[in-house]
């Protein structure tokens, strides 16, 4: 487990407190995980899933590639697919969590994305998600070296997951 995602699951459990439980399921060599975090929760405003991925501006990077930083398994299944189908057949709020790496020396980043957004870009036949856009979606804080959700930041994500609300990207 990367310690980005670590890190995304205690800021979780401590937004979550009683309300839920966030955890990482364990990677096999030869399985294919599912999402990176799972939620689990009675309140549906928490019952999530997460996928994270991590990319560094500093090595020049300017977007997340649905085919470079996705997977695709022998058969052809893209991971977009397999979350998507995932996520609609458990009833899970989806999203996409974006850290962005900026160099040694300044503060990562991460940014929520709802699910539908990155399917509906995905189905569009779009290359992936420019940083610039990534950088418009709630914004997780970070306090030193741990990441903080704070309420408000969650409803927000959560209202434009809900909504399937998109940013304007101009």
């Amino acid at each position: 487990m990367s310690d980005f995602e670590r890190e995304l699951v205690k800021a979780l459990n401590e937004l979550l407190g009683n309300r839920g439980i966030a955890y990482r399921l364990k990677q096999h060599k030869y399985a294919t995980q599912i999402m990176d975090i799972l939620v689990d929760s009675p309140l549906r405003e928490f019952y999530c899933g997460i996928e994270c991925k991590s990319v560094s501006q500093e090595k020049g990077t300017n977007a997340l590639y649905f085919s470079q930083h996705f997977t695709t398994t022998r058969n052809g299944s893209h991971q977009i697919e397999r979350i998507t189908d995932f996520l609609r057949r458990s009833g899970r709020i989806g999203f996409l969590a974006v850290e962005i790496r900026k160099g040694s020396g300044k503060s990562r980043t991460t940014f929520l994305i709802p699910w539908k957004e990155v399917e509906r870009r995905f189905n569009s036949e779009e290359s992936g998600l420019p940083l610039r856009e990534i950088e418009k979606y709630p914004e997780l804080r970070r306090e030193g070296k741990k990441y903080v959700i704070e309420e408000v930041v969650w409803r927000k994500a959560i209202e434009l997951a809900e909504r399937n609300d998109v940013i304007e990207h101009h």
